[in-house]
């Protein structure tokens, strides 16, 4: 019997979720995601200084003062995952900045110069994914992108509202947070839950459901996950990106996994179409507590470590 990472591979494409080289040769994913968070991370291990000199070197003699710092953490961005790309043979997505999720206008441009910058590295926008909170201004500006030809994932996902707004926006893919789901609730109602009722095992089969059930092509990918359990209810979802340490586990299980999730069943939901527009979508959100304030928090989140990167990146210069 193969093991449940290999088993896993059969019907859902595995992501890695990443910036470590090492595990992505390791556990060989097809794509690879990466936030401010992780490239925090990844930029103080010794192995990877190398990337941030490179950053550094080549916009030395471009910019000073801010403009400089802001120029090496863009690249920095782009290096990694322009090395990312070495290994996988997927995509990578490459996280836009928090302290833009609420303007449309400015996440697009982000996201066309991300691409511009892959592009002088010979890397095409096929292998790119621009990842955008699920604000109502981050899907639009994903709508934008994507009439452009350029993909996005929307990230820090929380709702069948954001979701759909995502789908009828015609965004490549979406990562629904799994795990921070599970936070919010098990905090609230103080419980453990198993994975069969896992509220956000529960979402993410909703939302595959509706979009396979309404013929949206938006791709769904499963992510933050606190425990296998998790994933192995999840089997059969578009894709899952994993950390290192459960793809470890997974690659250790030798048990048989069952496909859970599939397009043929999800057709025989009984899950009503849900009319969106803006207003519909603001009440939605405002309404849904826990998407409101796991939106918000992971935005806060991911500012700080951008906060944290460029702190340590200043100290560089």
């Amino acid at each position: 019997m193969s093991n449940q990472l290999d088993q896993l591979k059969q019907f859902t494409t595995v992501v890695a979720d990443t910036g470590d080289f090492a595990t992505l040769k390791q556990f060989a994913p097809r794509d690879a995601t990466t936030n401010p968070s992780l490239i925090f991370k990844a930029a103080q291990m010794p192995e990877y200084q190398f990337i941030v000199d490179k950053a550094i070197a080549d916009n030395k003699a471009k910019a000073s003062g801010q403009e400089l710092l802001n120029r090496v953490l863009d690249d920095l961005l782009i290096l990694f995952g322009v090395e990312i790309l070495k290994i996988v043979p997927g995509r990578v997505s490459t996280e836009t900045d928090a302290n833009l999720s609420f303007d449309a206008d400015a996440l697009a441009a982000k996201g066309r110069q991300f691409i511009k910058r892959y592009e002088s590295h010979g890397i095409p926008r096929e292998r790119i994914l621009i990842k955008i909170a699920s604000t109502w201004e981050g899907i639009r500006a994903a709508e934008v992108l994507q009439r452009e030809g350029i993909n996005c994932n929307l990230t820090l996902l929380f709702s069948l509202a954001q979701a759909v707004a995502c789908a009828e926006a015609k965004a490549k893919l979406i990562s629904p947070f799994v795990g921070r789901i599970m936070d919010w609730y098990k905090a609230k109602e103080k419980k453990d839950f198993s994975p069969v009722e896992d509220p956000g095992v529960i979402s993410v089969k909703e939302i595959y459901a509706y979009y396979k059930k309404f013929g949206h092509a938006t791709e769904v990918m499963g992510a933050s996950f606190r425990n296998v359990g998790e994933i192995q209810e999840l089997a059969g979802c578009d894709l899952l990106t994993i950390s290192p340490n459960l793809l470890a586990d997974l690659q250790k299980n030798e048990a048989p996994l069952t496909r859970k999730l599939s397009p043929e069943l999800a057709r025989e939901s009984k899950i009503e179409k849900l009319p969106l527009d803006e207003k519909k979508f603001r009440w939605l959100f405002n309404e849904n507590a826990m998407a409101t304030e796991k939106t918000a928090e992971g935005i806060r989140q991911f500012n700080a470590d951008a906060q944290k990167l460029a702190q340590f990146v200043a100290t560089k210069l």
